[in-house]
């Protein structure tokens, strides 16, 4: 099997300017955060981010690396609404396409099939129509004639997610209590990278978890970077929690031009993933 390992910035040297990328986990939780801080400290720019948000969203809101999101909520989950994105979607910073949860599993499942479009009652007569004028209603093609909406494919040139655990080949394995859609980003994508806590040997992953949790196959995957705690502050059950006070710390900056300058020099004007480990440590 080939060896995909790579490094963060390894990871963002292939993407560029102006690309769709695809962000797994939900909310506050499995983020690929070590992989989104490699995009803060890189020179990328006008991204399009779809995901369902979480400060993956927020930080690229803050550091200008985002024109356009897509997104079914973004959330800190403890906080219910991640301030950095309500600053930049309340002063029209960002563009943006605003879907219910299940109309964005739907984009995400005909990217994964490979078609133009589901077809879905989500939004009928709702105003996720009328905030979202560029979808389309159809008519079935059987007898019933029923009108529905054709939720278009998420057309995904990268996918960041992050895995409990994989191997070096790219086989990925959660452990905590839900996948969160991970399997079907790394299956739209064009190309997907993939943090993990811990790369170990194939013959061991099923020493933690039983075989459902296998849910990421080599064939979806480009690159594997190991990153421990590579999802920080967000949480990575069962490996660690979230960090609610680096999380609280976090969302005030948003409310301070001057914390958030603050917070971005200690914490992503860093030189690597390692490095963040290293001031973490040194924070507790």
């Amino acid at each position: 099997m080939v060896d995909k390992r790579m490094t963060e910035d390894e990871v963002i040297a292939e993407l560029r300017d102006g690309m769709t990328i695809g962000i797994g986990g939900w909310g506050s939780r499995r983020k690929p955060m070590s992989l989104v801080r490699a995009i803060l400290r890189s020179d990328l720019k006008d991204l399009t981010v779809v995901a369902y948000g979480g400060p993956d969203i927020g930080l690229l809101c803050a550091a200008g690396k985002l024109r356009r999101a897509v997104y079914g909520f973004v959330s800190l989950d403890s906080i219910p609404l991640e301030p950095h994105f309500r600053r930049a979607r309340q002063s029209g910073a960002i563009e943006f396409i605003e879907l219910d949860e299940g109309a964005f599993y739907l984009g995400l499942l005909a990217g994964a099939h490979r078609v133009p479009f589901y077809p879905s009652r989500a939004g009928l007569g709702s105003d996720m129509l009328l905030m979202n004028p560029e979808l389309r209603i159809v008519v079935s093609p059987y007898d019933d004639g029923e009108e529905l909406v054709a939720i278009p494919a998420f057309e995904l040139d990268a996918a960041l997610i992050h895995m409990n655990r994989a191997d070096a080949a790219g086989n990925g394995q959660f452990l905590g209590p839900d996948l969160y859609f991970d399997d079907l980003f790394a299956m739209a994508a064009a190309k997907t990278y993939m943090s993990t806590e811990r790369i170990i040997p194939t013959e061991n992953l099923l020493d933690e978890g039983p075989v459902h949790t296998l849910r990421i196959p080599r064939i979806f995957t480009d690159g594997v970077v190991e990153a421990p705690r590579g999802a920080h502050f967000t949480e990575c059950p069962p490996d660690y929690g979230r960090d609610e006070p680096f999380q609280r710390e976090y969302a005030a900056t948003a409310r301070d031009p001057g914390a958030w300058d603050t917070f971005r020099s200690a914490y992503l004007d860093i030189a690597s993933h390692e490095e963040y480990r290293r001031v973490l440590e040194a924070r507790s």
